[in-house]
């Protein structure tokens, strides 16, 4: 993979709520929600209702974080696209509805690519005001505490506290490992160097992959599936967020190395529901839970590793932005 030095970061936020507090199943789409409000509220200069046909609509902060714009046509050498991912992935507290006890804390987690790193001060800001306006339909109050960037091997650091609140410097940037270093249990910058005989993923939020609109079942699942979305997805958000050029051609490639794996798959349905503001009304999105194991020969497997291990902060298929088809690689 070219380029292994990417501007990716994930970072935990760590947030108190002032009274008891009634978490859905799945918060994804709830913070997701509360965070492009507020966003759009600090964010926005000209204050139309609708960002399309805003003059600043390709340069505003909101938009070229949370509800990217399709590019200029012409700006992509193969092809014009009608959307392109965003830059930023949600993941939220483990899923199980719960009710919190008043000064109860919980953590999520946002991942950033690229020019959204360089905005961090104004997401933590939107954010902080997001929870201080109130989560759910009840509006509870919520403070922000502390916001920490997590590096690849899962250790947090602090950047950023409500006793100080000037952001500290941090690396911002996510070291990949190299084709042919092999596969680690855990998402470290520096893995072995021991070719992989297979590689494991262990789902942990509904991963939706669809051909033609429609979701591809349990069954209908098949490695090339899994890697051609993924592949497209990190070439779309390195190149339009990360400004990264070279990856399609290396897209190409493991996708067509992927049509020589088999699998072994451990995975089940899952349908969740949630409401939409937007549309005013309920929709319910499945995806698969479980494991996913592939297999394949050392050396294509040493090749596709990397992009799985990017995946890990990436997440794969719809609605990724809200934190579902999260997984990570493991044994």
């Amino acid at each position: 993979m070219p380029n292994t030095n990417l501007p990716v970061a994930r970072y935990r936020f760590t947030a108190r709520v002032q009274q008891p507090l009634a978490l859905p199943d799945y918060a994804g789409s709830l913070l997701r929600g509360q965070f492009g409000a507020a966003l759009r509220q600090v964010a926005c200069m000209t204050r139309q209702p609708t960002c399309p046909g805003c003059p600043l609509i390709q340069t505003c902060p909101y938009t070229r974080i949370f509800d990217a714009p399709a590019p200029p046509k012409g700006s992509h050498a193969l092809q014009n696209f009608s959307q392109i991912p965003n830059a930023y992935v949600l993941e939220p507290p483990t899923p199980g509805a719960r009710v919190l006890d008043a000064d109860d804390d919980f953590e999520f987690n946002l991942v950033l690519v690229g020019h959204a790193i360089e905005q961090l001060a104004l997401i933590i800001f939107a954010l902080q005001r997001a929870l201080a306006q109130g989560l759910t339909r009840a509006r509870v109050p919520t403070d922000l505490l502390r916001v920490d960037w997590v590096d690849a091997t899962g250790t947090a650091h602090g950047i950023w506290s409500i006793e100080s609140p000037t952001l500290r410097d941090h690396a911002g940037v996510l070291a990949l490992p190299q084709s042919g270093d092999g596969a680690n249990a855990t998402p470290t910058p520096t893995p072995t160097k021991t070719a992989p005989a297979s590689l494991r993923l262990h789902i942990h939020t509904p991963m939706r992959l669809q051909s033609q609109g429609k979701p591809l079942g349990v069954g209908q699942l098949t490695p090339h599936a899994l890697i051609a979305t993924l592949a497209r997805r990190v070439s779309l958000m390195t190149t339009f967020h990360a400004g990264q050029t070279g990856r399609d051609e290396a897209a190409k490639h493991i996708t067509h190395l992927s049509s020589g794996l088999t699998d072994s798959q451990d995975l089940r349905w899952f349908d969740w529901t949630r409401y939409s503001s937007r549309q005013q009304q309920e929709m319910t999105l499945g995806g698969v839970l479980g494991t996913w194991t592939l297999h394949g020969s050392a050396p294509d497997l040493a090749e596709i590793y990397p992009w799985l291990w990017l995946g890990q902060w990436l997440h794969i298929g719809k609605n990724a932005s809200m934190g579902l088809g999260g997984y990570t690689l493991g044994g």
